[in-house]
């Protein structure tokens, strides 16, 4: 499933980079990087962030991709890292890069939305015991699924950005970028207090917080300062 929203995801990102008369090379080769980076980052946050006492305990473990453990948050970062030196190493300006990131983004939930399905047809990410009519059936009793819930949160934010792309970015490039991440990680802070705190496995916390509702807090944090830098910008030039 991740693999079709891969697939998924780039052939749209290719269609929307014609349809917006950009580099249709950028992009792929952005969606390459994005992906790369994306997978080893969501393995190291799971190795450091999720469980470093097991993998100290067994190292040779780290390798075993195979045996699962990848963390969506260190997807999100080590995706964002890659794109930064990708855009560096093509000496792309912000101004230059930031319809490209637009069109990432708006890709990115289709392909985030059927790649969560996966996690919902093997239920490992199990939540708190519950009656709520998506509850899926586990040993012990019926429980949120977190793996359906982002899974709908994906295909939602697509739907809605897809439909304002146009709008949105005749106002301000990066503004697709910017409120699609915002949205996501909001809906992501309320859905983690869902997660199962009574299982083996279960996600770690700090200070009552999983690590990705923390990365969410951050992620909304510098978006909101990026947003108002943005603002604070456009006036000056206008005032000029």
């Amino acid at each position: 499933m991740v693999s079709l929203g891969i697939i998924a995801a780039v052939l749209l990102m290719s269609h929307l980079t014609k349809r917006q008369g950009l580099n249709k090379n950028v992009i792929l080769d952005l969606a390459i990087w994005a992906i790369v980076g994306g997978f080893v980052g969501a393995r190291l946050f799971h190795i450091f962030f999720y469980y470093p006492a097991f993998y100290l305990q067994y190292p040779s473990e780290i390798v075993k991709v195979w045996h699962g453990g990848l963390s969506s948050l260190g997807g999100f970062v080590g995706a964002a890292l890659a794109v930064f030196i990708f855009a560096r190493k093509r000496k792309l300006t912000l101004e230059n890069f930031l319809p490209y990131a637009d069109i990432t983004s708006v890709c990115l939930w289709l392909g985030w939305g059927i790649g969560r399905i996966g996690c919902f047809l093997i239920h490992d990410h199990p939540g708190t015991l519950s009656h709520f009519m998506l509850a899926a059936k586990y040993p012990g009793g019926a429980r949120h699924d977190l793996g359906l819930y982002d899974s709908i949160v994906g295909f939602v934010l697509f739907i809605i950005f897809f439909l304002l792309f146009k709008r949105l970015t005749k106002m301000r490039d990066g503004l697709v970028m910017a409120y699609s991440w915002m949205s996501y990680a909001v809906a992501r802070f309320f859905l983690d207090f869902l997660r199962a705190t009574d299982l083996p496995g279960s996600d770690v916390r700090y200070a009552h917080l999983t690590p990705a509702q923390w990365g969410m807090v951050g992620l909304v944090v510098a978006l909101t300062l990026w947003l108002s830098y943005g603002r604070m910008s456009t006036k000056q030039q206008i005032r000029k």
